[in-house]
């Protein structure tokens, strides 16, 4: 794979900016946006960026540093899914914390915010205490946004509990955006200074990148994996007009910089070093870019996978339709298809040719998988096994350079695992999915010496890009994840059932 990103240099410079914001104050909250670990957008967008360069900077201030890992209560109750792992928001909250110790990190706590009393959400308490986290719970904050005598008063604020910390360095960090990361940083900065601290805030920015021009593919494919959050990017006119330079921020933040400014300045006493939200950030994303070109025909390449991903998002109900025109319009920005994604035409063109032999009133479902030298293999729902699974089995027969004409599954392993899933267990797919047909691989490969020799270019397909025709099963969807392939889906059904289409 061809990288436009020097990680390294990005890590440095990153580091570097963040420990001169250090060295004010006695303690500085330190919220993280984007993903603190695993940030997949940011390694598809930047060939070459290491997905844990945040959690290795960390590792680097362990010493000096403890996190606190917040999750906003209506997440909880919607059971809103991330995406890169096809997991919950709650779930991923202990994902992530074993994740981070892990990494030798130091795990304050759980802030639940805009706390209502919310069923799920007591649930999700329990369960985090009986694990032996320590959870704290705040409310909406009394005045807020725009009465900031009431918000910076025992009212406000003040409302809220105190959560103890002890380190120089405390990382506000969550599932994703909206989580209430800024919100905590400001009440942990009122209690501070109630204590006498002195206490500073700064943001560890990823995107959108200030110092990108406005329309950089970059910064538009921050817009389109924000689509359902409304995020514009928008030029920093505080910026401008103090310092006559040119810097990209995104709505959300400038809108609410005057009232963030007079809120810090109200909580210090004392006039605020940042005269533009650009000032809040430490993001050094540019200086780590190599070469522009792979990296913008990336972010390209991401816009039209979020394309795709809204439009499942709006056909299962999960966004709405200006969500849903919003990507399109972001597409249309910069006059992109979907058939520029290379492996959408072929899965395409693979199930028109069948559904000229097929009477169905449903879609016909295929895939298309692009190999790392660029080939193209396909596969469709057979007898035994499902579109994506023969995909994936074709895509190892060639890496292997076995014939089309070997059958690397045996009818005396295949047959009985049909039966046991649609007999004993009461599965009304009796095709099998791509997981159960690489576990009938590894059983092959124990006596038959050239499934073995697929089996071993399983990491092979790392990397590599791939559609269906129809919206994948779930089991499907994380099997391809858990490989590190990247799929993408037509908005369309598999069948007409309402239940088994999950």
């Amino acid at each position: 794979m061809k990288t436009g990103f020097n990680s390294q240099k990005y890590l440095e410079e990153q580091s570097k900016f963040i420990l001169e914001r250090v060295e004010q104050f006695d303690k500085l909250y330190l919220e993280f946006g984007g993903k603190l670990i695993f940030d997949m957008h940011a390694k598809r967008v930047l060939p070459g960026f290491d997905e844990n360069a945040k959690i290795k900077l960390l590792q680097k201030l362990k010493d000096q540093s403890e996190i606190i890992v917040c999750i906003y209560a209506g997440d909880i109750e919607r059971n809103k899914i991330r995406g890169d792992f096809g997991i919950s928001y709650d779930m991923d909250v202990l994902k992530l914390i074993d994740d981070l110790r892990g990494y030798d990190l130091e795990i304050n706590s759980v802030l639940i915010t805009r706390f209502d009393d919310q069923p799920a959400t007591k649930v999700f308490i329990n369960k985090l205490e009986q694990k032996g986290i320590k959870v704290y719970k705040h409310r909406a904050t009394k005045g807020y946004p725009t009465d900031v005598d009431v918000i910076v008063s025992d009212e406000g604020y003040g409302q809220n509990p105190y959560i103890e910390t002890t380190k120089p360095i405390v990382v506000v960090t969550a599932p994703g955006p909206g989580s209430g990361k800024l919100a905590t940083c400001l009440n942990q900065l009122y209690h501070e200074n109630k204590r006498g601290k002195k206490v500073g805030y700064s943001k560890f920015e990823t995107f959108p990148v200030w110092n990108l021009p406005l329309k950089h593919p970059v910064n538009i494919a921050y817009e389109a994996a924000t689509v359902d959050l409304k995020d514009v990017n928008m030029l920093d006119s505080f910026h401008l007009d103090t310092y006559n330079e040119v810097a990209v921020n995104y709505n959300r933040d400038i809108e609410s910089f005057p009232v963030l400014k007079r809120i810090l300045e109200k909580i210090t006493g004392t006039k605020s070093m940042f005269q533009s939200p650009t000032d809040m950030g430490v993001n050094r994303i540019a200086f780590g870019i190599t070469d522009d070109d792979i990296v913008q025909e990336a972010s390209k390449q991401e816009i039209i996978r979020r394309y795709f991903k809204t439009g499942i998002e709006y056909k299962k109900g999960l966004c709405d339709i200006d969500t849903y025109n919003r990507s399109k319009m972001i597409m249309e920005e910069l006059q992109l298809k979907a058939t520029d994604r290379v492996v959408v035409e072929p899965a395409r063109q693979y199930a028109e040719e069948l559904s000229k032999t097929t009477e169905s009133d449903t879609a016909v479902a295929t895939m298309a998988l692009q190999l790392s030298d660029g080939k193209i293999v396909t596969g469709k729902n057979g007898k035994a096994m499902d579109a994506t699974a023969a995909c994936v089995i074709n895509a190892l027969k060639s890496h292997a350079g076995i014939s089309d004409d070997v059958h690397l599954l045996s009818p005396a392993i295949l047959n009985p695992i049909i039966d046991l899933k649609t007999e004993s267990l009461g599965n009304k797919k009796s095709l099998l999915n791509l997981e159960e047909v690489l576990i009938a691989l590894s059983i092959s490969a124990a006596f038959n010496p050239i499934a073995q020799v697929a089996l071993d270019h399983l990491n092979d397909l790392r990397n590599c890009e791939s559609h269906s025709t129809v919206m994948l099963i779930a089991n499907n969807e994380n099997t391809l994840r858990s490989l590190g392939i990247e799929v993408t889906c037509d908005p369309q059904f598999s069948s007409n059932s309402l239940f088994y289409n999950n």
